[in-house]
């Protein structure tokens, strides 16, 4: 089995891997430093060589290129294994011990070779890719294998912190790393990855290439050890031998069928059914005090997932203007610099000026997403909530609010609400920013209960209800088996799902058009670059018969994405349609160059008000439009990564070949007009 992104897309998987990597390190390490090897020898390196980085007389793939990827073993062995990878798949986890026996069993005659293959619908899975490559970068194979080990040692609490620990604990110079994460310095590197992976047809995770062998998935020992002896025979026909990955990965062995795998084993979770002990104390609220529902967050005001749920949490409390109260409990992470002074700055305009004073700061800090650089920032915030400034700066310097934070900080710990948004409806726990349909059947399934809890016990009422729970809740997490999830099979294609509409949204083609594209796009994204000629082919085959709606849908590790997407609203304010694609068009163009400057240079050459575009940028007017799209693709329940489709309800992911757009317009066509 595998992590298939449908392709690109595909169930949303947070799943653990078996602790796994003090086997690996005992497996793998020691090749490393066997004096055997050719990696102890001379090394002839020329600018430009293909070869750059292979020992003297090797030769490189041209299909499927190894030089300056991670590998473990020498780098002349007879049969190189190419490993697609992504570190938050936990079926890449399943297969590390299973490429340690393999390395065991053949020794010299093998090596692994990784190239970073991160899915869109894992989180953190590119924040681990960049840091593994910075890793790599700062100390080679043995530095990447370590952080390799501890990340998927660690893959079930993988977030950024988890990340940064597995940095610091592999040796890695901290200050450099915090440059590279910051700059994304190693983000084209891993582009290039999957760009080769998506040529090569590997659409999910693991995938192999064995001398230029396709084998897909965690397999079985088995599997690979059949595969690796087909190969080994041809291979030690060829001579040199520095020439045999390059001259079987120009024509590879064909493989026998791998067998089926083997029933998933089930692991322990925490049990989504328990009722926790989550008490409100004295933090913020918002809400009436009798609510049915109580849902108390764990939150950071640095924290991108964060920002992205308080749109829902706005819906979700005009849903249920009666019923539902909402708890903030701090839970700054520790690698946002100043997620931890805005936590307790929030507390001094807590104390303040009760929930009024915690909620107008709270509001300020998440109305602009990234604008927490400095500790002026902060300040900046507190003045826009009109606190009393002598008492806040005092309150700040003597950190007066510090054991309010970190009694927040202990609860997430005891409840194990790793990472952030996590939340607790009437004590039951529900992880992340999920779309709001998500919160709704977990609320109304909490108020039936309510419901029925004060019909049978009337002299418990409204107002005692949730203290009544807690005083019952459990204190210590208790856990419970459950299967892998599948990921063999496909979503289902015919599913409608609804997308809300926005009218004002770009879009080209007539309004009354009979089939809707609803693509939602990123443009820092390089397959969302990547499918522009399908879809400029779809527009020229189907004419007035299709319409293509542009929808925002930035990712949050795409550090310009939101910025460009803005821009993209402001330039459509001003110039309307037409404005708006040649815009478009100019982003892709210059996908790399997206900082705010070039923006504005782009909106200069097509003759927008300058004036006008920097006020919208800096005053963020059209962010509250931008996550409205994303809203829209998150209700509809896909778990989706850009490029994603609708096709007239029909969920398309990622950048696929015209035909399939083809065949998914036709049938459209063929059902008959839309419903509108």
């Amino acid at each position: 089995m595998r992590d298939r992104p449908g392709p690109r897309s595909g169930s949303f998987v947070v799943t653990l891997a078996a602790a796994l990597a003090t086997l690996a390190m005992t497996l793998w390490l020691p090749r490393l430093r066997h004096p055997a090897t050719p990696d102890s020898g001379a090394r002839v390196v020329f600018a430009g060589d293909p070869s750059r980085g292979l020992p003297e007389g090797a030769h490189d793939g041209t299909r499927i290129p190894v030089a300056g990827s991670p590998s473990v073993g020498p780098r002349d062995a007879l049969v190189t294994v190419v490993e697609f990878a992504d570190f938050q798949c936990p079926f890449c986890a399943r297969v590390v011990p299973t490429l340690a026996q393999l390395r065991q069993r053949y020794g010299d005659e093998v090596r692994i070779v990784w190239k970073h293959h991160p899915l869109p619908f894992h989180q953190h899975a590119m924040e681990a890719a960049e840091a593994s490559a910075e890793a790599f970068a700062q100390g080679g194979d043995a530095m990447f294998w370590a952080m390799h080990d501890r990340l998927f040692d660690t893959q079930r609490a993988l977030d950024r912190a988890v990340i940064d620990a597995a940095a610091q604990q592999s040796g890695l110079d901290m200050g450099r790393y915090a440059a590279a994460m910051e700059r994304h310095t190693h983000a084209a590197e891993i582009a290039r990855d999957v760009a080769l992976a998506e040529a090569l047809g590997a659409n999910g995770t693991p995938e192999f290439f064995l001398n230029g062998s396709h084998l897909v998935g965690a397999q079985p020992l088995e599997s690979f050890t059949s595969a690796v002896d087909r190969i080994l025979a041809r291979a030690r026909t060829i001579e040199p031998r520095q020439r045999v990955y390059e001259a079987m990965v120009a024509a590879p062995v064909e493989l026998e069928p791998p067998p089926s795998p083997s029933p998933s084993p089930r692991r322990a979770e925490p049990d989504p059914e328990q009722v926790l002990r989550v008490p409100v104390g004295n933090s913020p609220t918002t809400g009436p005090a009798d609510a049915l529902v109580t849902m108390v967050v764990f939150s950071d005001f640095q924290c991108p997932f964060c920002q992205r749920v308080e749109l829902t949490l706005a819906s979700l409390r005009a849903r249920y203007p009666a019923d539902l109260r909402i708890v903030w409990k701090n839970q700054p992470l520790p690698f946002h610099e100043r997620a931890r002074p805005a936590a307790e700055a929030a507390m001094e305009a807590y104390a303040q000026h009760g929930n009024a004073g915690f909620w107008a700061f709270h509001d300020a800090v998440f109305a602009r997403p990234g604008a927490l650089s400095e500790d002026a920032d902060v300040e900046r915030f507190a003045q826009e909530a009109q606190l009393d400034m002598p008492r806040f700066r005092a309150a700040m310097a003597a950190h007066a609010h510090a054991p309010e934070v970190d009694a927040d900080m202990a609860l997430a710990t005891q409840l194990e609400a790793n990472g952030t948004p996590h939340f607790f409806i009437n004590g039951r726990r529900l992880v992340g920013a999920q779309p709001e349909a998500t919160f709704v059947t977990a609320i109304d399934e909490a108020r039936r209960r309510a419901e029925d809890f004060v019909r049978a016990h009337p002299q418990v009422g409204r107002a005692a209800y949730y203290e009544w729970i807690m005083a019952e809740a459990g204190t210590t997490v208790r856990r419970v088996a459950t299967p892998e999830p599948r990921h063999d099979a496909e979503p289902d294609a015919n599913a409608v799902h609804h997308v809300a509409p926005n009218p004002r949204a770009p879009s080209l083609g007539p309004a009354n058009a009979p089939v809707v594209i609803e693509h939602f796009s990123d443009f820092q994204c390089p397959f969302c670059e990547r499918v522009l000629p399908r879809l400029a082919e779809v527009r020229q085959r189907y004419g007035n018969r299709v319409r293509i709606v542009w929808r925002d849908y930035p990712l949050p590790f795409h550090n310009n994405a939101m910025m460009a997407a803005e821009a993209g609203r402001e330039v459509l304010a001003q110039q309307g349609n037409t404005g708006f694609w040649r815009f478009h068009d100019a982003l892709f163009a210059h996908q790399r160059e997206l900082g705010r400057e070039d923006l504005e240079r782009y909106a200069a050459g097509q003759g927008v008000d300058l004036r006008r575009f920097r006020a919208a940028l800096d005053a963020h007017t059209h962010e509250r439009a931008v996550r409205a799209d994303i809203a829209a693709a998150d209700a509809t329940g896909v778990q989706i990564g850009t490029p994603a489709f609708f096709i007239n309800g029909r969920h398309l992911a990622g950048a696929q070949p015209f035909g399939e757009f083809q065949r998914r317009i036709d049938a459209a066509l063929q059902a008959g007009p839309r419903r509108r």
